[in-house]
């Protein structure tokens, strides 16, 4: 009852309209200031500034014409191995020598290109379509070297054409001879499967690989050409390694998309 009678009295009272105001402190003015002012910055920067991004994916280096694999017509023994894998080839090289039942079997090249993988060994047992070699296609000996990477689909709709790329490649120290400079010319429109991966790449290993993570979309990266480098490309260092980068070489890239206002990503 005490505490309610003095409640009471408080509300019959007159209004103390005689008591000073008092004003915020220096230090909370301060503080409102500050926040206002970052408020207003903040706000400024999310129309006027703007903010790159990049996508990473794995990818390889290639001559851009795709590989086939090479299979043996006949059934026998491997009795001799006519070609250097790593070496170019012409088309109808001889590769293979192989003991059958009814004789000896030269396997030979169908296109020419660069011998990359060499399956079969001397002494080996192949059966008829067996895989004993990749051949990766070349036209020209001076074809250059282009890479392709492997983008999630759903992020292939975000990578621009002419969007500048940043390639690690896996035979050159980073730390030493920086990335290799590029830029992005085609993007596939549709996803890649893992044998389409394989058929192209002529390693089964590879689009496997590509596609561990779901069917991903190719991109294609022209090399940045640098004359005056021991690789005939351009890297982030001056002059990169002094030699040459072999295609079928793994890759990853870093593709600079395009730069967003910080506003974009609030409005629907």
């Amino acid at each position: 009852m005490q505490f309610r009678q003095q409640a009471l009295s408080k509300l019959q009272s007159p209004e103390e309209i005689d008591l000073p105001v008092r004003f915020a402190r220096p230090q909370g003015w301060l503080v409102l200031t500050v926040t206002v002012l970052f408020v207003i910055a903040a706000s400024v920067w999310a129309v006027t500034g703007t903010v790159s991004s990049t996508l990473n994916a794995p990818g390889i280096l290639t001559h851009g014409q795709g590989s086939y694999v090479l299979q043996s017509p006949v059934a026998g023994q491997v009795t001799a191995v006519l070609a250097e894998e790593g070496k170019r080839v012409a088309a109808h090289t001889p590769v293979l020598r192989v003991r059958t039942a009814q004789g000896t079997t030269v396997v030979r090249t169908l296109a020419a290109g660069r011998l990359t993988t060499m399956v079969a060994t001397i002494g080996s047992v192949v059966t008829t379509g067996a895989d004993v070699a990749s051949v990766e296609r070349i036209a020209r000996a001076d074809d250059p070297l282009m890479a392709t990477l492997y983008v999630p689909a759903g992020s292939g709709a975000t990578v621009p054409v002419g969007a500048s790329v940043d390639l690690t490649v896996q035979s050159v120290p980073t730390q030493q001879y920086g990335v290799l400079r590029g830029r992005v010319t085609a993007v596939g429109r549709t996803a890649q499967s893992r044998q389409r991966i394989s058929t192209f790449l002529g390693s089964s290993q590879l689009g496997e690989e590509f596609s561990q993570h779901g069917q991903p979309v190719a991109v294609l990266v022209q090399l940045d050409a640098a004359p005056h480098s021991k690789s005939g490309y351009a890297w982030s260092t001056s002059d990169g390694p002094p030699y040459v980068v072999d295609s079928m070489t793994p890759a990853s890239g870093a593709v600079h998309l395009a730069a967003q206002h910080p506003i974009d990503w609030l409005l629907p």
